[in-house]
């Protein structure tokens, strides 16, 4: 399951988000699976993720979001996206 929430500045420095590795990827649409969980804060942009289980995900700047590690899914970019991320 996916997992999106809007966190508020305490919560983004208490992940030190902005130390995280950022990804930048071009309207597009492209399968994908996660072997780690990953958390990511989006920055800008927007897309819509499909897992392959459950329902659609569609994410927006301020989102933090959480994919779970062994979850398939279609990521659907529809605005270019930037985003920071951290595998666990």
């Amino acid at each position: 399951m996916i997992k999106v929430e809007r966190p508020d500045e305490k919560r983004l420095l208490e992940l030190d988000v902005t130390s995280w590795s950022v990804w930048e990827k071009e309207i597009s649409e492209f399968p994908w699976e996660y072997d780690m969980e990953e958390v990511c804060y989006i920055l800008s942009g927007k897309a819509t993720i499909t897992p392959e289980r459950g329902d659609p995900a569609k994410i927006i700047p301020g989102d933090l979001v959480t994919f779970p590690m062994g979850m398939k899914c279609v990521w659907k970019i529809t605005e270019p996206i930037k985003k920071h991320y951290d595998f666990r």
